[in-house]
């Protein structure tokens, strides 16, 4: 065909798009679904009321929320429980007064329930929370809502949990694990959670043992749109992360599955986290996995769904889920070696591999590789160092990453093609027999260290037929090497965007390798390509545009879509009598500088001390600031007792302002024991705070008070450090901070828009 070669090119680009589009259901605005079914325009009307204000543990508007979701499930027909009380998340060390919302539907057997989790507080002080998690609260009581509509009873009990605190410790779900009888019913939970506003939802499976039922009976739920795979599995389970479907696995051994949207990280526990930038397309995709899933668990046998063993599983398109043993990892790498080493042995034997090519082949090879790998490395330092506020967005994925992964896919493409034009003399089958070697050698190290990515030999029988036919057809058709390279793209082509997007912009490098594997595995195609020059220019042109693109963007400073995070708090020791001005900002902004003009090291002031959060983010600067006369905390000891050579202290500590935390550290002495709001902290929570200086932080709700009842050798002299904080800074009327403009929030994951008074108790 005279146009084959052209054909099979864009045939790679045409399933490197649907790769990416496929992986969502697509939003119709004008849907009008039947009763029965899941619809995402209603579930949305839930979204717009969860999220109107900020709903943090503590705020006005929680409680609003709480008594809104109540409400919904009653009009379900459903009798609605709240389990109330004191809970402190030992990880974490975070105390708060936790109100879960529970609910059941009586199944006709007695056995296992089925979970659906979801939670409905949002992160602390300016977050809207609309994908995190109204969006899985939402998700939740529409598919629910359409599953009763059908009239039809289930087999199992199905338990609705909508936990509260989960952004201040998981301590909701923990307290119902450790407090509730119905805990021991649950067999199996569906939990639903979002660290974006948009992208496709992301199945991970969470258990204390081996994935293979559960995978084996998530394939038979035919979810529309699965995706997930087993390296990701792989590399969450050794990731520090959590959700409240963690607390069930680790005290309960309860298996279960997380479904959470990652895309558009820079929204995630922000002002931006609202009801117009949640991605439609991203709630749609939740309703799709939970109906079917909802169906089948409620009519499964829950207590069959444990394994000892493991499955390697992925997603594609048409083929929806992939999945098999890990009995498989070995037998599917030795095939491929000895196919490879079948194939080497007739090119040579044919001639129509020569040694010397061979070895000419890794060349190109290597040096694309590390071209290409050097530049998606240096490229976020460089970034951060060129845009020093890119330093303040603490995500580690500004607002711009698309573009920058973008950039850095097609600049490895681009060295690709340059490169390898350079030995376009040298017949192709030649050039395969160092990507072959070398994938065979990656596979190799993924099976003995990370199993979960055991599937990344799938595509190398595609290299592996594309060798066998380069060596037994002299002009093979273009078309069948480019579909023979589908598979590579289809399986790696979302890693390019997953990883950086995941886990931050440090991870380009990962999207540069990988674009160039993706071109490797479909590098007959392009060595057949009469017009490489052309194409790269074309690949170097998008390049060039999306770098100027960016950069005049930012340029352009920053935006209400596009706003920078900033920061602001008063700090004032009340031992001291001194008031100070503080950030975690690295570049002021109009709004702040003013306060921070004669703003000093953070370092070179002891007021500047830690105060927890999410990344451990210190103070970057403070100033000084004028004395505010603020109603400091009462200190109340209420008993102090020495028996047995141990001394009993008690404490209450009662705010005479509207406060939403304290934040509680104690110098270098052990505590033989100690209770906090009647709470026992555990010997092992206590040795290692000790260590590390912080004693507790308390989310306060309603102005509740902080009990704290310790025991300490009549020897040592304590010394507590209360830091208390309000978020009212802006709205202080002591105060005349502004309003921040259009183009800033509040910087998040760190104590923020906050009056501070710190205070401390000696006792000899």
């Amino acid at each position: 065909m005279k146009f084959s070669q052209t054909i099979a090119v864009l045939f790679l680009v045409f399933v490197t798009y649907w790769t990416f589009y496929s992986l969502t259901p697509k939003y119709d605005e004008t849907e009008n679904k039947p009763l029965t079914e899941f619809s995402t325009t209603r579930a949305l009307t839930h979204v717009k009321e969860m999220s109107k204000k900020p709903h943090a543990v503590g705020f006005p508007a929680h409680d609003e929320v709480k008594d809104y979701v109540s409400e919904q499930l009653r009009k379900l027909g459903l009798e609605v429980e709240t389990q109330e009380g004191f809970s402190l998340r030992e990880d974490w060390g975070n105390l708060g007064y936790v109100k879960n919302i529970i609910a059941r539907i009586h199944g006709s057997n007695s056995g296992k329930a089925l979970l659906l989790l979801s939670h409905y507080d949002s992160n602390t002080h300016s977050s809207l929370g609309a994908s995190d998690a109204a969006s899985g609260v939402a998700t939740i009581l529409e598919a629910t809502r359409a599953f009763l509509e059908k009239n039809q009873e289930p087999t199992n009990d199905i338990i609705i949990l909508f936990t509260d605190a989960e952004e201040i410790g998981l301590n909701g779900a923990e307290k119902f694990v450790n407090e509730h009888p119905w805990a021991e019913d649950v067999g199996l939970i569906l939990n639903f959670e979002a660290r974006g506003s948009g992208g496709p939802s992301i199945m991970l499976v969470e258990t204390n043992r081996g994935n293979q039922h559960l995978i084996n009976e998530f394939a038979k739920a035919n979810s529309d749109y699965p995706v997930g795979n087993s390296l990701a599995y792989s590399i969450y389970k050794m990731l520090p992360n959590d959700t409240d479907l963690t607390s069930f696995r680790e005290n309960l051994d309860v298996d279960g599955f997380n479904f959470a949207f990652i895309d558009d990280h820079y929204d995630y526990h922000t002002a931006l986290d609202n009801y117009e930038r949640l991605d439609r397309n991203s709630l749609a995709h939740q309703g799709s996995y939970l109906v079917p899933l909802l169906n089948h668990f409620a009519n499964t046998d829950l207590s069959a769904v444990k394994s000892l063993n493991d499955n390697v599983y992925f997603n594609v398109p048409l083929f929806k889920m992939v999945t098999y043993p890990f009995d498989w990892i070995w037998p599917m790498y030795f095939i491929a070696l000895l196919a490879f080493i079948a194939l080497l042995w007739n090119g040579f034997k044919t001639k129509k591999l020569h040694l010397r090519s061979v070895l000419v082949g890794f060349t190109p090879l290597l040096l694309s590789l590390v071209i290409s790998g050097v530049f998606g490395y240096i490229l976020w330092p460089f970034l951060k160092w060129w845009y020093p506020w890119f330093n303040d967005v603490l995500h580690g994925f500004v607002y711009w990453g698309k573009y920058y992964i973008i950039i850095v896919c097609f600049f490895s493409i681009t060295t690709c093609i340059l490169i390898y034009r350079e030995f376009r003399k040298i017949d192709v089958q030649n050039l395969l027999i160092a990507p072959i070697l070398l994938w065979l050698l990656v596979c190799l190290g993924l099976n003995i260290y990370l199993k979960g990515a055991a599937f990344f030999i799938i595509p190398l029988y595609g290299l592996l037929a594309t060798l066998l036919v380069t060596i037994n057809q002299k002009k093979p058709e273009p078309l069948l090497l480019a579909f023979l390279a589908a598979p590579a793209i289809a399986i790696f082509a979302p890693f390019t965007t997953l990883f950086p997007i995941g886990l931050g912009l440090k991870l380009l490098v990962s999207s540069a390798l990988l674009s160039c594997f993706i071109f490797y595995f479909s590098l007959t195609v392009f060595q057949q390509f009469k017009y490489k020059l052309t194409l790269a220019l074309i690949c170097l042109g998008v390049f060039i545009f999306y770098n100027v693109r960016t950069h005049v963007w930012i340029r352009w400073g920053f935006t209400t879509d596009a706003p920078k995070p900033t920061s602001l708090v008063y700090l004032l020791d009340a031992d001291k009598n001194k008031a100070q001005w503080a950030t975690y900002d690295k570049i002021y902004t109009d709004w702040n500088m003013g306060y921070l003009e004669n703003s000093t090291d953070v370092s070179k002031d002891t007021i500047g001390e830690t105060i927890s959060s999410k990344y451990n983010t210190r103070f970057k600067a403070v100033a000084p600031a004028p004395i505010k006369t603020l109603l400091q905390p009462s200190i109340v000891k209420e008993l102090d007792t020495i028996s047995n050579g141990n001394r009993k202290l008690q404490f209450c500590i009662k705010s005479e302002r509207t406060i939403n935390r304290i934040d509680i550290y104690k110098n270098n002495i052990p505590l033989k024991s100690a209770k906090v709001n009647g709470i026992t902290l555990s010997n092992f929570y206590l040795d290692e705070k000790s260590k590390k200086g912080r004693l507790l932080t308390h989310y306060i709700s309603d102005n509740n008070y902080t009990e704290l009842e310790l025991v300490i050798d009549t020897k040592d002299k304590l010394e507590l450090k209360i830091y208390e904080s309000s978020n009212d800074l802006l709205e202080h009327k002591m105060f005349t901070v502004p309003p921040r403009p259009d183009n800033e929030i509040p910087m998040p994951f760190v104590l923020n828009d906050a009056v501070i008074i710190t205070k401390t108790i000696t006792l000899d």
